[in-house]
Protein backbone atom coordinates (compact mmCIF):
# COMPACT_ATOMS: atom_id res chain seq x y z
CA UNK A 1 0.00 0.00 0.00
CA UNK A 2 1.29 3.40 -1.02
CA UNK A 3 2.28 5.67 1.72
CA UNK A 4 -0.18 8.49 1.35
CA UNK A 5 2.25 11.22 3.24
CA UNK A 6 4.61 11.03 0.77
CA UNK A 7 4.23 13.28 -2.52
CA UNK A 8 5.60 15.15 -4.95
CA UNK A 9 4.46 18.76 -7.12
CA UNK A 10 5.03 18.14 -10.28
CA UNK A 11 3.64 20.74 -13.53
CA UNK A 12 3.11 19.33 -17.07
CA UNK A 13 6.05 19.26 -18.89
CA UNK A 14 5.73 21.89 -22.05
CA UNK A 15 9.49 21.94 -23.45
CA UNK A 16 12.86 21.41 -22.62
CA UNK A 17 14.06 23.76 -20.03
CA UNK A 18 17.57 26.15 -20.06
CA UNK A 19 20.48 24.57 -18.66
CA UNK A 20 22.53 27.46 -17.47
CA UNK A 21 20.67 28.70 -14.61
CA UNK A 22 20.12 26.19 -12.78
CA UNK A 23 20.76 25.46 -8.86
CA UNK A 24 22.36 22.83 -7.22
CA UNK A 25 20.13 19.78 -6.19
CA UNK A 26 23.26 18.20 -4.09
CA UNK A 27 21.89 16.13 -1.69
CA UNK A 28 21.33 18.23 1.76
CA UNK A 29 20.70 17.55 5.47
CA UNK A 30 18.85 20.18 7.36
CA UNK A 31 18.96 21.26 11.25
CA UNK A 32 16.06 22.96 12.51
CA UNK A 33 16.74 24.76 16.13
CA UNK A 34 14.26 25.14 18.40
CA UNK A 35 13.73 28.76 18.90
CA UNK A 36 12.87 28.59 14.97
CA UNK A 37 9.78 26.46 15.20
CA UNK A 38 8.80 28.51 18.06
CA UNK A 39 8.57 31.54 16.15
CA UNK A 40 6.73 30.21 13.19
CA UNK A 41 4.50 28.82 15.93
CA UNK A 42 4.18 32.18 17.12
CA UNK A 43 3.41 33.40 13.80
CA UNK A 44 0.64 31.11 13.17
CA UNK A 45 -1.09 31.35 16.53
CA UNK A 46 -1.41 35.28 15.22
CA UNK A 47 -2.36 34.89 11.98
CA UNK A 48 -5.89 35.85 10.94
CA UNK A 49 -9.16 33.98 11.49
CA UNK A 50 -9.72 33.74 7.56
CA UNK A 51 -6.03 32.95 6.55
CA UNK A 52 -5.16 29.45 5.90
CA UNK A 53 -1.32 29.90 6.77
CA UNK A 54 1.48 31.91 7.01
CA UNK A 55 4.62 32.31 5.29
CA UNK A 56 8.45 33.97 6.25
CA UNK A 57 11.96 33.68 5.98
CA UNK A 58 14.42 30.97 6.85
CA UNK A 59 17.96 32.43 8.01
CA UNK A 60 21.04 30.21 9.17
CA UNK A 61 24.24 29.00 8.14
CA UNK A 62 25.41 26.40 5.20
CA UNK A 63 28.75 24.40 4.79
CA UNK A 64 30.92 25.69 2.41
CA UNK A 65 29.89 22.99 -0.23
CA UNK A 66 26.20 23.35 0.98
CA UNK A 67 25.25 19.38 1.97
CA UNK A 68 24.58 20.88 5.69
CA UNK A 69 21.73 23.79 6.44
CA UNK A 70 21.64 24.83 9.89
CA UNK A 71 18.17 26.66 10.48
CA UNK A 72 18.65 29.48 13.36
CA UNK A 73 16.11 32.27 12.91
CA UNK A 74 13.10 33.52 10.75
CA UNK A 75 11.10 36.37 10.44
CA UNK A 76 7.47 36.50 9.00
CA UNK A 77 6.43 37.63 5.53
CA UNK A 78 2.76 39.08 5.22
CA UNK A 79 1.44 37.47 2.10
CA UNK A 80 -2.65 37.06 0.80
CA UNK A 81 -3.62 34.24 -1.35
CA UNK A 82 -6.83 33.02 -2.24
CA UNK A 83 -7.89 30.38 -5.08
CA UNK A 84 -6.76 32.50 -8.15
CA UNK A 85 -3.53 34.14 -6.87
CA UNK A 86 -1.19 34.98 -4.15
CA UNK A 87 0.87 38.44 -3.35
CA UNK A 88 3.96 38.56 -1.15
CA UNK A 89 5.42 41.66 -0.31
CA UNK A 90 8.41 41.81 -1.86
CA UNK A 91 9.86 45.10 -0.61
CA UNK A 92 9.31 43.92 3.08
CA UNK A 93 10.96 40.93 2.40
CA UNK A 94 14.46 42.70 1.17
CA UNK A 95 14.28 45.15 4.04
CA UNK A 96 13.96 42.92 6.45
CA UNK A 97 16.37 40.61 5.13
CA UNK A 98 18.83 43.84 5.01
CA UNK A 99 18.40 44.04 8.60
CA UNK A 100 18.90 40.79 9.65
CA UNK A 101 21.80 40.21 7.96
CA UNK A 102 22.72 43.52 9.65
CA UNK A 103 22.45 42.29 12.80
CA UNK A 104 23.53 38.98 12.16
CA UNK A 105 26.26 38.90 9.91
CA UNK A 106 27.05 35.40 10.27
CA UNK A 107 23.47 34.05 8.99
CA UNK A 108 22.22 33.46 5.32
CA UNK A 109 19.41 33.35 3.42
CA UNK A 110 18.52 29.07 3.36
CA UNK A 111 14.79 29.28 2.15
CA UNK A 112 11.18 30.09 3.74
CA UNK A 113 8.48 28.17 5.22
CA UNK A 114 4.77 27.72 5.22
CA UNK A 115 2.50 26.43 8.56
CA UNK A 116 0.86 24.31 5.92
CA UNK A 117 1.81 20.66 4.51
CA UNK A 118 0.27 21.50 1.04
CA UNK A 119 2.62 21.93 -1.83
CA UNK A 120 0.59 23.57 -5.03
CA UNK A 121 1.38 26.20 -7.62
CA UNK A 122 1.93 29.14 -5.28
CA UNK A 123 4.27 27.20 -3.23
CA UNK A 124 6.23 26.50 -6.74
CA UNK A 125 6.21 30.26 -7.18
CA UNK A 126 7.73 31.07 -3.73
CA UNK A 127 9.89 28.69 -3.81
CA UNK A 128 11.85 29.69 -7.39
CA UNK A 129 11.53 33.50 -5.58
CA UNK A 130 13.68 32.45 -2.72
CA UNK A 131 15.55 30.48 -5.20
CA UNK A 132 16.26 32.91 -7.65
CA UNK A 133 19.80 34.54 -8.56
CA UNK A 134 20.29 37.82 -6.78
CA UNK A 135 18.22 38.13 -3.69
CA UNK A 136 17.74 34.25 -3.02
CA UNK A 137 20.17 31.51 -2.45
CA UNK A 138 21.48 30.35 -5.70
CA UNK A 139 23.35 28.83 -6.50
CA UNK A 140 22.80 26.87 -3.56
CA UNK A 141 18.60 25.63 -3.20
CA UNK A 142 16.09 26.87 -1.36
CA UNK A 143 14.88 25.17 1.45
CA UNK A 144 11.39 24.81 2.21
CA UNK A 145 9.92 24.05 5.91
CA UNK A 146 6.24 23.21 6.62
CA UNK A 147 4.77 23.04 10.21
CA UNK A 148 1.23 21.92 10.12
CA UNK A 149 -0.79 23.49 12.89
CA UNK A 150 -3.98 21.81 12.46
CA UNK A 151 -5.30 22.27 15.97
CA UNK A 152 -6.31 19.25 17.70
CA UNK A 153 -3.00 17.35 15.97
CA UNK A 154 0.66 16.49 16.42
CA UNK A 155 2.95 19.44 15.10
CA UNK A 156 4.55 17.70 11.96
CA UNK A 157 7.36 19.22 10.27
CA UNK A 158 9.12 18.33 6.65
CA UNK A 159 11.87 19.71 4.54
CA UNK A 160 11.95 20.01 0.96
CA UNK A 161 14.48 21.49 -2.14
CA UNK A 162 13.46 22.20 -5.18
CA UNK A 163 14.67 21.20 -8.77
CA UNK A 164 13.81 22.67 -12.35
CA UNK A 165 11.70 20.39 -14.45
CA UNK A 166 11.37 20.65 -18.41
CA UNK A 167 9.24 23.85 -18.43
CA UNK A 168 9.34 26.79 -21.03
CA UNK A 169 10.33 30.07 -19.67
CA UNK A 170 6.72 31.12 -19.63
CA UNK A 171 5.58 28.34 -17.01
CA UNK A 172 9.01 27.80 -15.21
CA UNK A 173 8.34 30.92 -12.57
CA UNK A 174 5.35 28.61 -11.42
CA UNK A 175 6.75 25.01 -12.05
CA UNK A 176 9.58 22.99 -9.96
CA UNK A 177 9.70 19.51 -8.62
CA UNK A 178 9.79 19.44 -4.70
CA UNK A 179 12.42 16.89 -3.31
CA UNK A 180 11.93 15.78 0.50
CA UNK A 181 15.34 15.59 2.50
CA UNK A 182 16.20 14.81 5.62
CA UNK A 183 16.12 17.10 8.97
CA UNK A 184 17.06 16.76 12.77
CA UNK A 185 15.87 18.82 15.39
CA UNK A 186 19.10 19.92 17.59
CA UNK A 187 18.98 21.75 21.04
CA UNK A 188 21.61 22.24 23.41
CA UNK A 189 21.54 22.03 27.50
CA UNK A 190 20.09 26.02 27.37
CA UNK A 191 17.33 24.73 25.18
CA UNK A 192 16.84 21.64 27.11
CA UNK A 193 15.85 23.35 30.21
CA UNK A 194 13.47 25.49 28.98
CA UNK A 195 11.65 22.76 26.69
CA UNK A 196 11.68 20.39 29.78
CA UNK A 197 9.92 23.34 31.60
CA UNK A 198 7.52 23.84 28.66
CA UNK A 199 6.80 19.98 28.45
CA UNK A 200 5.88 19.75 32.58
CA UNK A 201 3.06 22.16 31.67
CA UNK A 202 1.30 19.98 29.02
CA UNK A 203 -0.21 17.83 31.61
CA UNK A 204 -1.85 20.93 33.52
CA UNK A 205 -5.18 22.20 32.59
CA UNK A 206 -4.29 25.69 33.01
CA UNK A 207 -0.80 25.16 31.02
CA UNK A 208 1.47 27.00 33.36
CA UNK A 209 4.42 25.78 35.47
CA UNK A 210 6.90 27.00 38.26
CA UNK A 211 10.56 27.85 37.18
CA UNK A 212 12.77 25.23 39.69
CA UNK A 213 15.36 27.27 41.19
CA UNK A 214 18.90 25.83 41.16
CA UNK A 215 18.62 22.83 43.90
CA UNK A 216 15.62 21.62 42.73
CA UNK A 217 17.59 21.48 39.28
CA UNK A 218 20.22 19.42 40.27
CA UNK A 219 18.20 17.12 42.45
CA UNK A 220 16.09 16.50 39.29
CA UNK A 221 18.78 15.83 37.16
CA UNK A 222 20.17 13.46 39.96
CA UNK A 223 16.71 11.26 39.60
CA UNK A 224 16.72 11.17 35.88
CA UNK A 225 20.06 9.88 36.28
CA UNK A 226 19.57 7.04 39.28
CA UNK A 227 16.59 6.34 36.71
CA UNK A 228 18.61 5.83 33.79
CA UNK A 229 21.45 3.86 35.97
CA UNK A 230 18.11 1.57 36.92
CA UNK A 231 17.07 0.77 33.49
CA UNK A 232 20.56 0.15 32.28
CA UNK A 233 21.34 -2.47 35.17
CA UNK A 234 17.51 -4.10 34.76
CA UNK A 235 18.78 -4.69 30.77
CA UNK A 236 21.95 -6.27 31.64
CA UNK A 237 20.85 -8.26 34.08
CA UNK A 238 17.84 -9.68 31.80
CA UNK A 239 20.39 -10.19 29.22
CA UNK A 240 22.60 -11.84 31.78
CA UNK A 241 19.30 -14.31 32.54
CA UNK A 242 18.71 -15.21 28.85
CA UNK A 243 15.51 -13.05 29.92
CA UNK A 244 16.20 -10.09 26.74
CA UNK A 245 17.81 -10.24 23.73
CA UNK A 246 21.18 -8.98 23.71
CA UNK A 247 21.97 -5.97 21.14
CA UNK A 248 25.86 -5.54 19.76
CA UNK A 249 25.12 -2.13 19.45
CA UNK A 250 23.40 -1.17 22.92
CA UNK A 251 26.56 -3.25 24.67
CA UNK A 252 29.11 -1.13 22.27
CA UNK A 253 27.54 2.19 23.63
CA UNK A 254 27.23 1.00 26.71
CA UNK A 255 30.90 -0.04 27.19
CA UNK A 256 32.19 3.47 25.36
CA UNK A 257 30.12 5.63 27.94
CA UNK A 258 31.20 3.30 31.14
CA UNK A 259 34.98 3.81 29.62
CA UNK A 260 34.59 7.77 30.20
CA UNK A 261 34.04 7.05 33.84
CA UNK A 262 37.20 7.71 35.99
CA UNK A 263 37.71 4.30 37.78
CA UNK A 264 37.53 5.86 41.33
CA UNK A 265 36.20 4.31 44.77
CA UNK A 266 33.37 6.09 46.37
CA UNK A 267 35.30 7.30 49.45
CA UNK A 268 38.14 8.78 47.30
CA UNK A 269 34.83 10.46 45.34
CA UNK A 270 33.32 11.95 48.81
CA UNK A 271 36.68 13.07 50.13
CA UNK A 272 37.54 15.24 47.17
CA UNK A 273 34.45 16.65 46.82
CA UNK A 274 34.16 17.63 50.41
CA UNK A 275 37.78 18.76 49.69
CA UNK A 276 36.81 21.01 46.96
CA UNK A 277 33.98 22.18 49.11
CA UNK A 278 36.23 23.36 51.91
CA UNK A 279 38.48 25.38 48.88
CA UNK A 280 35.33 27.09 48.07
CA UNK A 281 34.40 28.30 50.88
CA UNK A 282 38.08 29.35 52.11
CA UNK A 283 37.84 31.44 48.95
CA UNK A 284 34.83 32.52 49.85
CA UNK A 285 35.82 33.45 53.16
CA UNK A 286 38.79 35.47 51.95
CA UNK A 287 37.09 37.47 49.33
CA UNK A 288 34.64 38.79 51.73
CA UNK A 289 37.37 39.66 54.27
CA UNK A 290 39.60 41.40 51.40
CA UNK A 291 36.11 42.87 50.37
CA UNK A 292 35.89 44.31 53.78
CA UNK A 293 39.19 45.50 53.89
CA UNK A 294 39.37 47.51 50.96
CA UNK A 295 35.89 49.12 52.24
CA UNK A 296 37.12 49.89 55.55
CA UNK A 297 40.66 51.38 54.28
CA UNK A 298 38.61 53.57 51.81
CA UNK A 299 36.60 55.07 55.04
CA UNK A 300 39.81 55.56 57.59
CA UNK A 301 41.60 57.70 53.99
CA UNK A 302 38.46 59.61 53.51
CA UNK A 303 37.99 60.17 57.32
CA UNK A 304 41.90 60.78 57.67
CA UNK A 305 41.51 63.46 54.51
CA UNK A 306 38.46 64.97 56.22
CA UNK A 307 39.85 65.36 59.79
CA UNK A 308 43.45 66.44 58.47
CA UNK A 309 42.13 69.10 56.91
CA UNK A 310 39.95 70.60 59.74
CA UNK A 311 42.73 70.36 62.06
CA UNK A 312 45.04 72.49 59.85
CA UNK A 313 42.82 75.23 59.95
CA UNK A 314 41.67 75.38 63.82
CA UNK A 315 45.66 75.53 64.21
CA UNK A 316 46.28 78.18 61.78
CA UNK A 317 43.39 80.58 63.46
CA UNK A 318 44.54 79.51 67.19
CA UNK A 319 48.11 80.00 66.68
CA UNK A 320 46.85 83.27 65.05
CA UNK A 321 44.71 84.70 68.33
CA UNK A 322 47.05 82.96 70.69
CA UNK A 323 50.07 84.91 69.23
CA UNK A 324 48.32 88.39 68.85
CA UNK A 325 47.01 87.57 72.96
CA UNK A 326 50.87 87.25 74.20
CA UNK A 327 52.02 89.77 72.15
CA UNK A 328 49.84 92.16 73.77
CA UNK A 329 50.26 90.77 76.82
CA UNK A 330 54.27 91.50 76.52
CA UNK A 331 53.62 95.11 75.26
CA UNK A 332 51.28 95.57 78.21
CA UNK A 333 54.04 94.29 80.65
CA UNK A 334 56.86 95.95 78.66
CA UNK A 335 54.70 99.27 78.88
CA UNK A 336 54.36 98.77 82.71
CA UNK A 337 58.15 98.21 82.87
CA UNK A 338 58.27 101.98 81.15
CA UNK A 339 56.37 103.39 83.45
CA UNK A 340 57.76 102.22 87.11
CA UNK A 341 61.03 103.56 85.19
CA UNK A 342 59.53 107.07 84.81
CA UNK A 343 58.14 107.10 87.72
CA UNK A 344 61.68 106.59 89.68
CA UNK A 345 63.87 109.39 87.71
CA UNK A 346 60.38 112.18 88.50
CA UNK A 347 61.37 110.98 92.18
CA UNK A 348 64.99 111.23 91.61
Amino acid sequence: MADTQSFLHLARPLGPASVGAQPSTAPLSVTIQPQALFSILDHAVRRPQDQDRVIGTLLGTRSEDGTEVEIRNCYAVPHTETTEQVEVDMDYQKSMLALHLRANPREVLVGWYATSGELNTFSALIQNFYGQQGDGTWPHPAVHLTVSTIPGEDIEARTYISAPIGVTAERAADSCLFIPVPYEIKYGEAEKSGLEIIAAAKDKEDRTTNIATDIESIETAIEQVLDMLERVSNYVSNVLDEEAEPSTALGQFLMNALSLAPKVEPADIERDFNNHIQDVLVVSYLANTIRTQIDLSNRLATAALTLGTGDALGGSTGGQEGGQKEGGRQDQRRGGKGRGQNRQQQQE
